[in-house]
């Protein structure tokens, strides 16, 4: 395949989205508030690491290094990282949990929605299969906030500080960079802007259920597209890479 370096920009995106987020919600096991939370955190977390195994080989043919999914999971420094900020942010109370993941995997329904007709067969390919994943996973999240939100009083006040505390991160979800302008144009992605009033109004029906207050944000974090992470990244990367960097070539 030819190289198409701002399309292997775009995918890269999303892929690093998706492995970043499979982490931090592995974390989860052993720390969700029931057994049967666990497994399903511990799944959700494997159907995105899907994600990013199916995407990451693609782009190593994309910008033609031919980089496998283990060069670019394991082998790469923070600023060559393309996520948003919003998933790398440390593991917190619960309910910031189920903010984040309602968040996310509404956008990403959407976003899958959209590249089912992506002129990137790949692409379309991983939407298809990825987009039945992530239906599961809004609904999952959609449950937990309304059943903490519109629970006891304790558990309102503690979902609505989890839906106030992803605010800030979600602004870089819905910009538009160059990559996905370039993709965009390409007929291969879409703008993240065009999935912006969608997701929000599906996120605020569940809250109004809920009975939760959608705020506007009072600061914005930004620079994930371009390689400039929060504090967490380097942490998170450090014990995700560990055994691989500790034993470079070894297989298993």
């Amino acid at each position: 395949m030819a190289a198409h370096p701002s399309s292997a920009a775009y995918v890269l995106g999303l892929a690093d989205d998706a492995m970043v987020y499979a982490q931090r919600l592995g974390e989860w096991m052993t720390n969700a508030p029931q057994l049967e939370e666990d497994m399903a955190l511990g799944n959700i977390a494997l159907d995105l690491l899907g994600q990013a195994r199916a995407l990451y080989p693609h782009v190593g043919s994309l910008d033609g290094t031919g980089r496998s999914e283990d060069d670019f999971a394991m082998l790469r420094d923070e600023r060559d990282w393309r996520n948003v900020h919003l998933v790398e942010q440390e593991r917190g109370d619960f309910g910031q949990e189920m903010a984040r993941l309602l968040w996310f995997s509404t956008y990403q329904r959407e976003l899958y929605a959209a590249l089912l007709g992506s002129s990137d067969p790949v692409l379309s390919g991983v939407a298809g299969k990825a987009l039945k994943e992530v239906r599961y996973h809004g609904d999952h999240a959609a449950l937990w906030v309304v059943r903490l939100g519109d629970g006891t009083e304790e558990s309102h006040r503690r979902m609505q500080a989890g839906l106030d505390g992803v605010l800030p991160y979600l602004p870089e979800l819905f910009f538009d960079d160059d990559a996905s302008v370039a993709a965009a144009a390409a007929g291969i992605g879409v703008r993240p802007s065009s999935l912006h009033e969608t997701v929000t109004s599906q996120v605020a029906a569940v809250c109004e259920e809920a009975t939760l207050d959608l705020l506007a944000p009072s600061w914005r974090a930004r620079g994930g597209r371009a390689g400039i992470h929060s504090k967490p990244m380097g942490y998170l990367l450090a014990e995700m890479q560990h055994i691989a960097r500790s034993h470079p070539g070894a297989t298993w």
